[in-house]
């Protein structure tokens, strides 16, 4: 449970929406370790005699037991990460009109790039931070970014800028080839996104402190 002082007067409450991004984030990681381990499994079984399952022109062979499994685990996977972004945004737009709230001046980033800043190129490699970190500067001024938002987010870039993480492009059963033929690449961005999550909590639990901490606004 984060703990705090008593929500400051004129700020948008933020202690429960910290908590479901902080179950969100844990979520996502432990979707992502599930991953991890079925890769692991994958590689240790070996490639089928039959070959993997896409083997080209259009022809996919029947999927056996574990690999079926796989594609389960990975749908489970990737509903605990809509989960976490959907709880994680719902958090930051909150502290980012306290951010407001608490410094008085506009926001340095308008409000679409709380959604559109993870998914526009070149943008999304600094966004997302800023408007965290503005936030917490804003929230509790003088102190120092937490160094675990530069953890967070270089572990976040890592895991999905890869070329296997979240936004590569291959399906799941052209993972699982990957995993038969070179797990490490799939088993480095699994760990920088577990890493990613786990730091992500920490941010969040900083910044929402920060905020039900802070002095009433002016």
């Amino acid at each position: 449970m984060i703990k705090g002082a008593c929500q400051a007067p004129g700020l948008r409450p933020v202690r429960v929406a910290g908590q479901a991004a902080v179950g969100g984030l844990l979520l996502a990681g432990l979707g992502w370790t599930l991953r991890a381990a079925w890769e692991i499994r994958l590689a240790l079984a070996g490639e089928p005699a039959s070959g993997p399952p896409d083997q080209g022109n259009g022809v996919h062979r029947p999927l056996d037991g574990l690999e079926n499994a796989y594609h389960v685990v990975t749908s489970v996977a990737n509903l605990a990460a809509l989960v976490c972004a959907v709880s994680f945004l719902s958090w930051l737009v909150r502290v980012r009109d306290n951010a407001r709230t608490l410094s008085g001046r506009p926001p340095r980033y308008a409000g679409v790039w709380v959604y559109l800043g993870w998914i526009v190129p070149v943008v999304n490699f600094w966004f997302p931070r800023g408007l965290v970190a503005d936030a917490f500067r804003a929230s509790a001024p003088g102190r120092k970014v937490p160094f675990t938002v530069n953890l967070w987010w270089g572990l976040w870039l890592a895991g999905t800028l890869s070329g296997v993480g979240l936004v590569y492009k291959d399906s799941t059963d052209e993972v699982i080839a990957r995993a038969y033929d070179e797990v490490w690449p799939l088993l480095a961005s699994d760990a920088a996104l577990v890493g990613a999550a786990v730091a992500g909590a920490f941010v969040v639990r900083a910044v929402t402190r920060a905020q039900t901490a802070a002095p009433r606004p002016a």
